[in-house]
């Protein structure tokens, strides 16, 4: 696969979802115009290059749809129609990793880093451990049992 097209489809689909709260009302507040201008540039080569491809027509339904990500089918659908598209034209796989480098360095000068809702973005690498028979996530709901038996609480006595 072409480097770059996952995550040049990312970027297309965050530009549609942008795109479509800014028509629904709901800008996310002021994006910087690097950013901005480096992501439609992407947006205007890809969908320059792929026209009424099947999977660029359902990506941007999804994106007025409302969703924050694109579904697992419709990303790999995506990413193959890229990929397609590099191998036959190095012109446009040349313009395409240009595009993507162009945002992401963007992306990175403005903290590139966002998250709405319950979400948690991070930066940079995490780690996330678990020893000793315990067990270790990012976020846990509800009870967790391990090996049948419910963990001691922190703080807890034993008795």
């Amino acid at each position: 696969m072409f480097p770059g097209v996952e995550i040049a489809a990312g970027y297309w689909f965050a530009w549609a979802v942008r795109k479509a709260r800014l028509i629904g009302g709901r800008a996310d507040g002021e994006v910087d115009r690097a950013l901005e201008a480096g992501m439609d540039r992407l947006h205007t080569l890809v969908s320059g290059k792929l026209g009424q491809d099947p999977a660029l027509d359902r990506a941007q339904e999804e994106a007025e749809e409302g969703r924050e990500e694109l579904s697992e089918r419709t990303r790999r659908r995506l990413a193959d129609s890229l990929d397609d598209a590099a191998e036959r034209d190095e012109e446009f796989a040349a313009a395409l990793k240009a595009a993507v480098e162009e945002v992401q360095a963007a992306a990175r000068a403005t903290g590139g880093t966002r998250a709405s809702g319950n979400g948690v973005v991070v930066g940079n690498n995490v780690e996330i451990h678990a020893e000793g028979g315990s067990a270790a996530a990012w976020e846990m709901k509800g009870p967790v049992t391990i090996g049948g038996a419910n963990p001691q609480q922190p703080g807890a006595t034993k008795g």
